[in-house]
């Protein structure tokens, strides 16, 4: 397709279409939750690797998992303190959200609340979407939107200056936490964010 404005890179996403934009992190490509299958296409992704639930709050998303209320309530405190921000994390899921999201184990789903205002506005829009970085499956994430547009001919791009690009983008990726009712939190990856648990 071609580098869009957000009003229309808003209505594809809402219409079905999978869209590209920046996050605090690396560049997303996101769609619908239910529309997690043409990310996976796109990138021609194997689906044992889950997506990721990003959205404009943490309201927004909290629908998504399912735990205890002590549960919750911790989840909610870590949220607080971390989000906005390069934080994912991998809770239980609810009825909610769609198998397409992690076709090999439907009982996680990977939440996070980017600190990019543009990230955000266009998911209080929406609503929550699934997202991955932009790159085809194996290949090092696009860090540009050009970069993106050019890879990805059937991505509604985002379209920015040069100067938006490089205040956006810190180029590191999330710090990934697993909540373990046995053991409580398990880092699967360490990002940009240091946990103090």
């Amino acid at each position: 397709m071609s580098l869009v404005c957000i009003e229309t890179l808003i209505e594809g996403a809402i219409s079905g279409i999978v869209v590209s934009f920046p996050t605090d992190t690396l560049p997303a490509l996101a769609a619908r939750p239910d529309k997690g299958d043409l990310i996976f296409q796109a990138k021609g992704r194997s689906p044992d690797k889950s997506l990721i639930l990003m959205g404009a709050t943490a309201e927004s998303l909290w629908p998504y998992v399912c735990g205890s209320d002590k549960e919750l309530q911790l989840w909610q405190e870590v949220a607080k303190e971390y989000w906005p921000g390069p934080l994912t994390l991998v809770l239980p899921a609810s009825v909610m959200v769609p198998r397409v999201m992690n076709p090999v184990d439907g009982t996680t789903i990977g939440i996070r609340v980017p600190n990019c205002e543009i990230a955000r506005e266009i998911m209080a829009k929406i609503g929550p979407l699934a997202t991955t970085s932009a790159n085809l499956s194996g290949q090092p994430s696009l860090e540009r939107m050009s970069e993106i547009n050019a890879q990805f001919p059937d991505v509604l791009v985002l379209s920015l200056s040069q100067s938006e690009e490089m205040m956006l983008a810190s180029g590191v990726p999330s710090t990934v936490a697993k909540w373990n009712r046995i053991t409580g939190w398990e880092i699967l990856r360490q990002g940009a964010v240091k946990l103090k648990f």
